[in-house]
């Protein structure tokens, strides 16, 4: 018998735990940027996926390496390879992310870096209904234009508030780093909108600086509805900017402090609408102008997870605390119409009652003082709970108050449709209150299909109401609920790939003026 037959495989390579508990180095950083398809698959070798990989212009190694958060050089972190992972899979040009042990040799780990695009260019229509109304649009869109990250857009749209036409351009890494820039401009059936923002933000936990500048112009028609129907229309003109800088320590001790100094401005002024019916009242007009301070603090702790908002992608949950606190003056000496404090705050954590299972928690907190009086105040409170029960199956639920205080009524809480309650149509309760209870069951498939389209299912319950104030519903003013079901289909392999929910939702407190099967039609971001 030949040496060759008692020849001993070759010894695994370590894991980065293993590399990092040793004090192994980071030595060659190899960049695999993937085309949309793999060939070497037979399921994905065909004529089809073979002309896509051709039309379609592969991201760049230098725009992932770019996004790296370490270098040659630097000590093997386990940590900074899975939020470089989480940074990475936020791209919506990329499909897959996976970092690899290459080599080891004296101490130094070299790193396989291997990522798959998402077919990013977007040339079509799209429609949707919920909550009775239709939407529609027809858009030309690249997530990743000739494979450097930047995204262009020009399309039309048509909702229920207005259509109109969008040209919008996104770069994450301007000049060559972290400083993003974003200028979109829309011309509407009611006015139109123009944004700019330039900014370097705190873009990973260890970051130490933060600094952007921001402004938007807009210029629409607002409504005010009672019982899904419009009731008064006015015009709405806003103009708001910030400029900010900001410092931190970095990561220290598992936690994140930020602190960021700035100036902002927010003018909103209201008017009649010359042919279209006015509202009771018009909202007071603002004019807020003055410094600010802002303060973050936030707890490295996040949750890897599958089947649980996505369907067979990766998914990270932060479960870590994160808060943000922001105090300004809006000050008469800077163009504002008074002297007033300004407070925002929010927070959110999660936990693991169970092995697999997640409760995420988050709240949220704003208004102004003026002369001692409270107003445009809001306090929201919103919890997710996820309970697997297979690897297929998961119960999912969610509860979510609100309510307002001294607002005008452009600041109604509103549900129905796009707002929640699925059975009913849009907007058809409003109020100072508002509370919203569902509970799905989720169901995930195996089906694949065409390696392209991943599908789901779930059916789900719905109990809510919007209630105070001017604007309540007298038709139906009380607790309404629904039931309802429906397919969730995902297109894994593009870039605009988000949730397409197909559902049918039944009132079970409907009025006779209330169909009583109601067919939704909309994309979200999730399951």
């Amino acid at each position: 018998m030949s040496a060759a037959a008692f020849a001993q495989p070759p010894a695994p390579l370590p894991s980065f735990a293993e590399l990092e508990a040793a004090g192994a180095k980071v030595g060659q950083i190899r960049i695999s940027a993937q085309d949309v398809f793999d060939l070497t698959d037979p399921k994905e070798d065909k004529a089809l996926f073979r002309l896509a990989n051709k039309l379609h212009v592969q991201t760049r190694p230098s725009v992932i390496e770019r996004a790296l958060l370490f270098q040659t050089g630097d000590p093997v972190s386990v940590r900074l390879i899975e939020e470089n992972e989480r940074l990475l899979r936020g791209n919506r040009y990329l499909y897959d992310v996976q970092f690899r042990v290459a080599a080891v040799h004296e101490g130094v780990a070299d790193i396989d870096v291997v990522t798959r695009d998402t077919w990013s260019l977007e040339l079509g229509g799209s429609i949707g209904r919920q909550g009775g109304a239709n939407t529609s649009g027809v858009q030309i869109r690249d997530h990743n234009l000739l494979g450097t990250g930047v995204s262009a857009s020009l399309g039309r749209s048509k909702t229920v508030d207005r259509s109109g036409t969008e040209v919008r351009l996104t770069d994450p890494r301007a000049f060559g780093g972290w400083t993003a820039v974003d200028i979109s401009h829309a011309s509407n059936s009611d006015g139109k909108r123009d944004a700019f923002s330039v900014a370097h933000p705190f873009y990973a936990l260890d970051s130490r600086w933060a600094a952007g500048a921001s402004a938007v112009s807009d210029d629409r028609v607002d409504a005010i509805y009672n019982a899904g129907s419009i009731t008064g229309r006015y015009r709405h003109t806003l103009k708001q900017g910030e400029l900010f800088g900001g410092w931190s320590e970095g990561l220290v001790g598992g936690w994140v402090n930020r602190l960021s100094f700035g100036l902002s401005v927010q003018d909103d002024a209201y008017a009649v609408e010359p042919g279209l019916a006015p509202p009771a009242s018009l909202p007071a007009e603002q004019r807020l102008r003055g410094p600010f301070a802002r303060w973050e603090l936030i707890e490295d702790r996040y949750e890897r997870e599958f089947n649980r908002n996505l369907i067979g992608k990766p998914e990270f949950f932060a479960l870590g605390w994160a808060s943000t606190v922001q105090l300004g003056w809006a000050s008469t000496r800077m163009g504002s119409l008074a002297n007033a404090l300004l407070y925002s705050a929010s927070a959110s954590g999660g936990t693991t009652p169970a092995p697999g299972q997640l409760l995420v928690l988050a709240a949220k907190v704003s208004g102004q003082v003026i002369d001692g009086t409270g107003r445009h105040e809001a306090l929201g409170v919103q919890a997710q709970y996820y309970l697997p029960q297979s690897p297929r199956w998961l119960f999912y639920a969610s509860a979510a108050a609100d309510a307002v205080r001294h607002a005008d009524a452009a600041e109604a809480l509103q549900l129905g449709g796009d707002n929640g309650l699925r059975g009913y149509p849009l907007r058809y309760q409003s109020g100072t209150r508002r509370a919203l209870f569902s509970a799905e069951e989720r169901f995930y498939t195996d089906l694949y299909i065409w390696q392209l389209f991943r599908i789901g299912g779930a059916a789900f319950f719905d109990i809510g109401r919007a209630w105070g104030g001017e604007g309540t519903n007298t038709v139906n003013p009380g607790w309404l609920k629904n039931v309802g079901a429906g397919l969730r289909i995902v297109s894994t392999r593009s870039a605009f790939s988000n949730v397409l929910h197909i559902d049918i939702a039944m009132p079970l407190d409907a009025t006779s003026d209330i169909k009583k099967v109601q067919l939704l039609v909309k994309t979200r971001a999730t399951f």
